[in-house]
């Protein structure tokens, strides 16, 4: 048998570069707000044979360089084809206790992938399984908006805002399916708004997430609310597997998470005490690509839904997410994605484009990404001069923070201007 000759890689560096890029308006969640920007770090990881892969984390509007450098010593000298003995290097289960590593890992795994893909001349789709789809279909990702603190435009309050925003984006990237994102207004004034955009989208499903925020008991009122809307499925209604329970037991639609089943144990425990119908899968709150197509197999074998999730990607993550939906068979719903509320991107060719409602699958070697180094020193520049945010504060609500279920909710009737 005759060896494979083909020199493998070291990683001789990591580098980490961290941009924030604007959006068309803040985003308002349950817990707070993106406040105008996404802040993501930038990976670079570099070999002794030329080739760098490229990685992307977020971090609640926070950098994540010094996390980054934290961890060099572990990974100069490593294999990038070495996958699993990089996972146990970095989040070894125990050792990882003082110091949750898993969306430092996530970040590193989307390097190494890109890596072996451009060392094998392959897609990542074909390391991971082999592409079964050749575009990812998403929902319009919709928010309550405060208005654009340059231009005053953007606010999504009301709910004729929410569906003069929704047809204008079904409108020009041809979404078929929709998503809110709420917890931030009284639950009777978002329970009318939701009412209002699943009637204005006419045949399309829908989804409404708070985040956690509402007690068992509102999640109940709501849903029972909605169940004659044709839902995809109920988001993280309230806290907590077992509130989850109480809300399933109660509500006659799926329910979907991505904030209490995000690792194998609580998957586990999900499926011996069923809470949860669908697990969207993010591949950075998993940790990588790979964990959540391990877990798409657990689900796919006890039958669980799931979908993919979005956590304020750019273009590098959005690869990964690209990849990782275009190789899990049991994909049937569409997946999430911050990505139109963006006003530029840092790969090279600008944003990708949604056709259909869809984003084709990259098709380049690793990734399918480039970096364009005007874009990321520009937008590493605008980090510099306006630096991070509180991801979990409302510029609107000044002293305010969410409890757990909230009961402390923003004002609808509030239009004032914010600076943010």
């Amino acid at each position: 048998m005759q060896r494979n000759n083909m020199k493998r890689p070291k990683i001789t560096d990591v580098r980490a570069t961290t941009i924030a890029l604007p959006l068309e308006a803040p985003l308002r969640h349950s817990n707070g707000a993106h406040w105008g920007r996404f802040v993501r770090t930038i990976v670079e990881v570099d070999t002794d044979i030329g080739v760098t892969g490229l990685g992307e984390m977020g971090g609640g509007g926070e950098s994540a360089e010094a996390a980054f450098r934290a961890l060099k010593s572990y990974l100069v000298g490593h294999d990038p084809f070495e996958l699993e003995a990089m996972r146990f290097k970095i989040t070894n289960p125990t050792a990882s206790l003082y110091n949750n590593r898993t969306q430092l890992h996530a970040a590193l795994e989307f390097a190494c992938i890109d890596i072996v893909g451009k060392v094998l001349n392959i897609p990542a789709y074909d390391l991971l399984g082999g592409k079964l789809r050749d575009a990812i279909p998403f929902a319009s990702y919709l928010f309550f908006r405060l208005p654009n603190q340059e231009n005053g435009q953007g606010e999504v309050r009301t709910a004729d805002q929410l569906v003069e925003h929704a047809l204008a984006l079904k409108k020009q990237h041809g979404f078929q399916a929709h998503k809110l994102k709420g917890g931030v207004f009284p639950p009777d004034y978002e329970l009318e708004a939701f009412h209002a955009l699943a009637h204005a989208v006419g045949s399309d499903p829908v989804r409404y997430d708070p985040n956690g925020a509402l007690s068992v008991e509102d999640a109940i009122r709501f849903g029972r609310g909605i169940e004659n809307l044709k839902n995809d499925y109920f988001e993280d209604p309230t806290w907590g597997l077992n509130g989850m329970r109480r809300v399933r037991a109660n509500v006659k639609i799926p329910l979907a998470t991505n904030t209490v089943v995000i690792n194998f144990e609580q998957l586990a425990a999900n499926i011996l005490n069923p809470a949860v119908d669908v697990i969207l899968l993010d591949t950075t709150f998993w940790g990588g690509i790979r964990p959540c197509i391990k877990a798409a197999g657990v689900c796919e074998t006890f039958q669980l839904g799931i979908s993919v999730h979005s956590s304020g990607e750019l273009g590098v993550q959005l690869a990964s997410m690209l990849h990782m939906g275009a190789v899990i068979p049991n994909l049937v719903f569409t997946a999430d994605a911050h990505y139109h509320h963006l006003m530029d991107d840092i790969i090279l060719g600008g944003p990708m484009k949604y056709q259909d409602g869809a984003i084709q699958v990259p098709t380049g070697p690793g990734l399918g990404v480039a970096l364009d180094r005007d874009k990321l020193g520009k937008y590493a520049d605008y980090y510099k001069s306006t630096g991070g945010y509180p991801y979990d504060r409302d510029p609107a609500r000044p002293g305010w923070f969410s409890l757990v279920p909230n009961t402390r909710w923003a004002d609808p009737a509030d239009s004032r201007p914010v600076k943010y």
